[in-house]
C-alpha cells in the first residue's frame, strides 16, 4: 500500500515530509512509526490515508476470488482490523494475543525503545476488548510450538 508510485505513498510523503523516506526512496516504517506513534493526530491522519485503501483492497481481492469461484478460507492480517471496523465484513475474526508484558518485550526485541513500544500498544485496542470480537482465539503467550499447534487445530476445523 505504501510502495513508491502508489497514491498512498504520495499522500504520506506530502503529509509527513521526505523525512519519512529511507535512503532507498521507500517509506521507512521505523521513521514513520516514530513520528505517528508520538502524536495521535498524525496517527489519525496516517490511518485516514491507509484504512480506506486497505478496505478497498480487501474487497477487491475477495471479489476476484468470488468471481473465480474459489471457496477456500482466506485471512486478512491487520493490526488495527477491529479498530478500523473491517471485521464487520468478515465471516469470523481470529485474534492472536499474548500477555501485555510479552507484547512490550516483543516490540522492544524488534528494536523499539520502551517508550515507542508503549505508544504503539496504547494506539491499539486492548487485547481483552479485542477478544470480545473474536470467533477464534490464538494464545501466543506460550511457546512457539503451542502457538503452532493452535493454528494447526484451527486450520483443521476450517477444512472440515
Amino acid at each position: 500500500m505504501m510502495e513508491p508510485g502508489t497514491r498512498a505513498f504520495d499522500e504520506i510523503v506530502a503529509k509527513f515530509g521526505a523525512g519519512v523516506l529511507g535512503a532507498d526512496g521507500r517509506i521507512d516504517r521505523g521513521k514513520l512509526g516514530a513520528l505517528v506513534f508520538a502524536d495521535s493526530g498524525k496517527l489519525a491522519r496516517l490511518n485516514a490515508i491507509l484504512h480506506p485503501r486497505v478496505e478497498e483492497e480487501i474487497a477487491r481481492q475477495f471479489g476476484e476470488w468470488e468471481r473465480e469461484g474459489l471457496k477456500h478460507a482466506a485471512f486478512v492480517e491487520a493490526a488495527l482490523l477491529v479498530e478500523a471496523g473491517y471485521q464487520k465484513n468478515l465471516d469470523g475474526l481470529v485474534v492472536a494475543w499474548c500477555k501485555p508484558e510479552q507484547q512490550l518485550e516483543r516490540l522492544m526485541g524488534r528494536g523499539l525503545s520502551e517508550v515507542e513500544a508503549r505508544r504503539r500498544i496504547a494506539a491499539q485496542m486492548p487485547a481483552e476488548e479485542k477478544l470480545a470480537y473474536a470467533t477464534e482465539k490464538i494464545d501466543c503467550s506460550g511457546s512457539l510450538e503451542w502457538t503452532r499447534q493452535q493454528v494447526a487445530e484451527l486450520a483443521a476445523r476450517l477444512r472440515s
